[in-house]
C-alpha cells in the first residue's frame, strides 16, 4: 500500500513572491513507470467478480504511486484525465458512490447541528412559561370584554332605519285633520290680548291686559288664534310676564306664537320694561361688522326665549337710503345696500341661534319713503329694476340666512301697483317676493290696525279678499277679530276664496310651529301646549363692549317649579 502524503516546504518558491506550501509524497515501494496502464478487461464469468475487483484496486494503487513521481506542477490534471478515461469502469462507479455517501453524511451532520441549535434557542434561551405561571397570570388579568351579539335579521320584519328628523309638513297634515274650519281660520291671526278678550260678551276689560286668567281662557276657547303679540303696556316685570305667557299657552288648544317687537334701540319693549340687555340702535353698530350684528341678535333672542317669547318681529331689513325718512331712521342696520345685506343676514342667523322665530321687515323696503304707514300709505317711488338692485338685497340675503317670516309693509309700489298697498296687492308679493326672490315661506302683514288700512278701508271683505290675492299667510293685529273671521267665512261660502288656500296657509304655520318645537313632535302630536319653563333656556349675556353703557345686567330666568294659576 502507498504511504500517506506528508507536508513539506519547497526548497524554493514555486513562483516569484510565493511561499505557498505544497504536498510531496515519498517514493512508493513499487517501481515507478510512465507507461499508462491499460484497464483490465471485464471477465466474463460472474463468479470471478470479487477477484477482478481486487486486482483492479491493486492496479489503481500502483498507478497512484507512479503518478507521484511526475512533475508536481500538474498531478491533479493527470489523475483527472485518468479517471475520465476510466469513467465507464466499475471502480470509478464505486468511487462516485463513496463520494455521494460522504456528501450525504455531511448534509446530515449539518441538519443535526441545526436542530440542536433550534432546540437550544427554543427551550433554553427562550423558555416557555410553565402551567402554574400561566394559570396565575390568567387569574390576575381582567375578564375579556364580551363581544357584541350578532343579531340575525328577521326576514319577516322590515329593516330598521336610522332615526331621521321628522317631516314637519307631514306632522302638520296629520295635526290639521283634527282642526275644524273655524280653528283653521283662527290660526291665521296673531292678535293683541286686548283684541282677543274684547270679543267676549261679558268682557269688561279696559286698558292693557297684564295677566291671563279666566277671560283669556274663554277667549282662546272661542278664538283659537295662531298667536298673541305683547307690547310694553302688557309687561310689568319678569315674573308677571312669565305667568301671563305660560297661562296663555296652557289655555290654548294649539300652542301659540308669542310675539314682541324687540329690535334694540328705541323699539325694545322687553328691555325697556323687564330689564333685559339694552342695546343702542342697530345703525350705530353698522361699522362693527357681521359678528357684532350676529351676537347682538343672539343675545336679544336668548333673553326673549328665557321669558317665554318664541317670536321677534325683527330684524329691520330696510336701508336708510332717504335722509328724510322718519319712520325707519336708525332702526336700519345701514345706509349702504351691500353692507345692510351682510349685517341683516348675520342678524337673522343670530336670532336663529338664540332660539326665536325672526321676521324680516318691511318688504319691499321702507327706507326710501317719506311717509309713515302708521298714519297712511307710504309710497315707494323707485322703479322695479332699482328695487331689485338695491332695496331687495337685504331681504334676499336675510332669506338666504334662514329667515322664518317676511313682514310686508303697507307700502304702495307705484311702478308695480299704484292702486293698492303691498299687503293687499296681487302683484307685489307674488312677483317680487315669491317669484323674484323665490321665497315660499310665511308672509305676515304689518299691523292691520295702522292708519294705512283703517283710514282707507272700511269693508272687511274687501280687505280679506285683498289679503288672499296678495298671498298673505298671517294677519297681524286686526282691529276687530270677529269682523275678519266673519269676512273669511263669508268669502269661503261664496267661493271667492277656497278651502285649499286656507289649508295651505295653515299648513305653513303648523309646520313652522313643529320645526321650532312650539308644538311637540313625536308619537303624540296632540295639541299639548308648552309652558315657559319647558321652552326657555337661560339668557345669554351680551358682549359688554356692544351693549349700551347704561344697560342693566342681562336677565337670569328663575321659573317656578309649578306652573302658577291665575284666579282672575
Amino acid at each position: 500500500m502507498a504511504r500517506q502524503p506528508r507536508f513539506i516546504e519547497d526548497d524554493e518558491p514555486r513562483r516569484r513572491g510565493s511561499h505557498t506550501p505544497r504536498y510531496e509524497r515519498e517514493p512508493a515501494d513499487v517501481a515507478p513507470t510512465k507507461e499508462k496502464v491499460k484497464p483490465a478487461e471485464r471477465p466474463a464469468p460472474v463468479d470471478d467478480d470479487t477477484k477482478r475487483i481486487e486486482d483492479d484496486v491493486e492496479k489503481i494503487l500502483d498507478e497512484a504511486s507512479a503518478a507521484t513521481e511526475k512533475d508536481d506542477t500538474a498531478p491533479a490534471e493527470a489523475d483527472h484525465r485518468r479517471f475520465e478515461d476510466d469513467e465507464d469502469d466499475a471502480p470509478a462507479k464505486s468511487s462516485g458512490k463513496k463520494l455521494a455517501m460522504m456528501i450525504l453524511a455531511i448534509v446530515l451532520c449539518f441538519a443535526i447541528v441545526g436542530a440542536g441549535v433550534f432546540a437550544l434557542i427554543h427551550f433554553v434561551i427562550m423558555p416557555q412559561p410553565d402551567k402554574d405561571a400561566t394559570a396565575e397570570i390568567a387569574v390576575t388579568e381582567p375578564p375579556p370584554i364580551p363581544e357584541e351579539p350578532t343579531l340575525t335579521p328577521d326576514p319577516t320584519q322590515p329593516p330598521t332605519e336610522a332615526p331621521t328628523e321628522p317631516d314637519y309638513s307631514v306632522l302638520a297634515d296629520t295635526y290639521m285633520k283634527d282642526l275644524s274650519t273655524r280653528d283653521k281660520i283662527c290660526q291665521l291671526f296673531i292678535v293683541t290680548p286686548e283684541v282677543l278678550t274684547a270679543g267676549l260678551d261679558d268682557s269688561d276689560s279696559e286698558g292693557a291686559v297684564t295677566l291671563a286668567g279666566e277671560m283669556t281662557k274663554k277667549s282662546l276657547a272661542e278664538y283659537p288664534v295662531g298667536g298673541i303679540i305683547y307690547f310694553a303696556d302688557n309687561l310689568v316685570d319678569q315674573e308677571q310676564t312669565k305667568e301671563m305667557i305660560a297661562n296663555s299657552q296652557k289655555y290654548s288648544s294649539t300652542p301659540l306664537f308669542i310675539a314682541v317687537d324687540e329690535e334694540g334701540g328705541d323699539v325694545a319693549r322687553v328691555a325697556e320694561k323687564l330689564g333685559t340687555t339694552k342695546f343702542k340702535p342697530m345703525f350705530e353698530y353698522k361699522d362693527k361688522g357681521e359678528d357684532t350684528a350676529h351676537d347682538n341678535a343672539e343675545v336679544i333672542a336668548s333673553n326673549l326665549r328665557a321669558i317665554g317669547f318664541n317670536m321677534d318681529n325683527a330684524p329691520v331689513a330696510d336701508v336708510l337710503s332717504n335722509p328724510d325718512n322718519t319712520v325707519i331712521g336708525d332702526r336700519a342696520y345701514s345706509d349702504d345696500y351691500s353692507q345692510a345685506a351682510a349685517l341683516v343676514k348675520a342678524a337673522v342667523q343670530g336670532f336663529n341661534d338664540g332660539g326665536v322665530i325672526n321676521v324680516l321687515k318691511h318688504f319691499p323696503g321702507h327706507g326710501d319713503t317719506e311717509e309713515d304707514s302708521h298714519e297712511g300709505f307710504a309710497y315707494v317711488k323707485a322703479t322695479v329694476e332699482d328695487l331689485k338692485k338695491n332695496e331687495l338685497l337685504p331681504f334676499k340675503s336675510g332669506i338666504e340666512g334662514g329667515a322664518d317670516m317676511v313682514m310686508v309693509g303697507h307700502l304702495v309700489v307705484e311702478d308695480l301697483d299704484p292702486d293698492a298697498p303691498a299687503t293687499l296687492s296681487s302683484k307685489v308679493v307674488p312677483e317680487l317676493l315669491r317669484k323674484e326672490l323665490g321665497y315660499n315661506g310665511i308672509v305676515i302683514t304689518d299691523s292691520m290696525s295702522m292708519g294705512a288700512i283703517t283710514e282707507n278701508y272700511t269693508d272687511y271683505e274687501t280687505i280679506v279678499k285683498g289679503l288672499f290675492d296678495a298671498d298673505i299667510d298671517i294677519i297681524l293685529q286686526p282691529d276687530d277679530l270677529d269682523a275678519y273671521i266673519d269676512a273669511i267665512e263669508s268669502l269661503l261660502e261664496s267661493g271667492d276664496i277656497k278651502q285649499e288656500q286656507i289649508d295651505a296657509k295653515v299648513k305653513k304655520i303648523l309646520t313652522l310651529k313643529f320645526s321650532e318645537g312650539i308644538i311637540k313632535s313625536g308619537a303624540d302630536t296632540s295639541a299639548a301646549p308648552q309652558t315657559a319653563a319647558e321652552t326657555t333656556p337661560a339668557a345669554t349675556e351680551a358682549p359688554a363692549s356692544e351693549a349700551a353703557t347704561d344697560a342693566p345686567a342681562p336677565i337670569t330666568p328663575d321659573l317656578p317649579e309649578d306652573e302658577p294659576t291665575i284666579a282672575a
